[in-house]
């Protein structure tokens, strides 16, 4: 493949900011002033560290804050490319018509990017995965890694897994009821193709998570809205659409905290939900997408670690515990038949995950590393919660509400007065801030509210935001 794009950049030893972040900033100028346009292919990361003389996990580390920002994209077996879909840019003096040669950290404020809850890449535990990786990769044979393996994963990761999510998360599953996806949306999507037929229907809260949504309908589901109160999901209102009704297949769920409002489900809720599950045959598919980033005593267990609940989907992902570029997720269900639909799909749509990196990352969980990370990171997170709390109170408390959430990657803001958010999100952008839409969020009806992530921003752009939030939420409302 031709790469004609050629990175100019020289290390500053007297700068404070870390290389990674020099080259992706640097990057991110080349993208701004146009030198560099959606599509365009850049070097590897390996051809990075040869071009620029510097260890190539350093490489990988300013590849994951780009992707992490959105101004690449990485295509498996393809490579690394500028994002067709960039941030919003607004025209930097010298990117046309201005000769003058731009100070590439002129560039660096650019728009600060509230993704749905990212974690922090700068923390993840790059090092110990890429030394495990090479490892596991020169200590298998070739014919080994050229075979095919388990459709549902390799064996011992699977096992490992099943150990995890029954010491931590109080489950009783063995590793022939787990199937190791690409991801917790293939895991969604996989689950909704065997479980889920045309005509049938599924309850999902709103506020919700739009992505699984997509999932059931592309099977052919009806979606069944439910409303989400500061308990969780409404379970008068589930009884009611259950009356008579024989079409609703399952129940979508974010019980731990809910997506988007960060709301636990109470576990008087839980164990109604439980019931009605056993009593109409329904399926609850947990997502359970930020267990491990909890910051009181311990996580709330997951509903399908109920020994009465008899027809579940659980899933999870390990993108936010090792890293953010990492793709493998993962499903748990009791329902034989119904794993077993999964893995004839999965043979034909990937015939088998990443042996290699399933075992890296196995690797670094029998050794203790992702232990040590999640325990460092919640730390590391629990601060910066603290902090945004702290701006959220000198700044937003007059005219919003929020709660202190007791884990997760976001808070969830509540306007005392109903916005027009297109004006809101518009004006946010001209100031170079974005978050998401809520519309994204909401089925039908704009829900007044926003979901407002910390964990991939420093508290520069913390604090920065928020002062900016703060004036169009006040202006808006005044």
């Amino acid at each position: 493949m031709i790469r004609p794009w050629k990175l100019e950049f020289e290390i500053d030893k007297k700068l404070e900011k870390a290389v990674y972040l020099q080259i992706a900033d640097t990057i991110i100028a080349d993208i701004r002033s146009g030198r560099l346009k959606a599509g365009d292919a850049l070097p590897g990361s390996r051809n990075l560290a040869l071009m620029l003389k510097i260890n190539r996990n350093t490489a990988v580390e300013a590849y994951q804050v780009l992707i992490n920002e959105e101004w690449v994209i990485s295509k498996e077996r393809k490579g690394i490319f500028v994002s067709d879909n960039l941030p919003v840019l607004k025209e930097m003096p010298g990117s046309r018509n201005d000769e003058n040669e731009q100070d590439p950290s002129a560039f660096t404020n650019t728009v600060i990017n509230f993704d749905d809850g990212h974690p922090d890449s700068k923390i993840a535990p790059v090092t110990e995965l890429a030394r495990a990786y090479r490892q596991i990769f020169n200590r298998k044979a070739k014919w080994q890694m050229m075979g095919y393996g388990n459709a549902h994963g390799d064996t011992e990761f699977r096992k490992t897994i099943s150990q995890m999510l029954n010491h931590q998360r109080g489950m009783h599953i063995s590793e022939n009821e787990i199937s190791i996806t690409r991801g917790s949306q293939m895991a969604m999507f996989l689950t909704a193709q065997c479980l889920l037929k045309t005509g049938g229907q599924v309850i999902v809260e709103n506020p919700g998570y739009k992505p699984a949504w997509k999932a059931f309908e592309y099977a052919g589901a009806e979606l069944l809205p439910v409303s989400v109160d500061d308990e969780g999901i409404k379970i008068e209102d589930i009884k009611l659409l259950l009356t008579g009704n024989k079409n609703i297949k399952a129940i979508y769920i974010t019980p731990h905290r809910q997506y988007p409002t960060t709301v636990t489900l109470s576990l008087a809720r839980r164990l109604e939900l439980i019931e009605l599950s056993n009593k109409h045959g329904i399926t609850i598919i947990e997502d359970d997408y930020d267990n491990e980033f909890h910051f009181g005593y311990r996580p709330i267990l997951p509903l399908s670690s109920f020994a009465e609940l008899t027809n579940y989907v659980y899933v999870g992902t390990l993108s936010k515990v090792v890293a953010p570029a990492l793709r493998i997720g993962y499903l748990a269900s009791k329902n034989a038949d119904l794993l077993k639909k999964i893995g004839d799909l999965r043979k034909i749509i990937d015939v088998q995950g990443d042996m290699i990196m399933e075992q890296a990352v196995m690797q670094l969980i029998k050794e203790g590393a992702v232990k040590r990370h999640i325990k460092k990171a919640t730390v590391h997170y629990k601060n910066k919660r603290d902090f945004v709390h702290g701006l959220l109170e000198k700044h937003i408390r007059n005219i919003a509400n929020f709660t202190l959430p007791e884990g997760g990657l976001a808070f969830w803001i509540v306007p005392k007065k109903n916005l027009s958010w297109d004006a809101v999100t518009s004006s946010l952008l001209e100031k170079n801030i974005n978050i998401i839409h809520p519309k994204q969020y909401s089925h039908n009806q704009i829900i007044n509210g926003f979901r407002l992530s910390y964990g991939s921003l420093s508290e520069e752009q913390l604090e920065e935001s928020i002062k900016k939030i703060s004036e169009v939420l006040k202006h808006q409302i005044n």
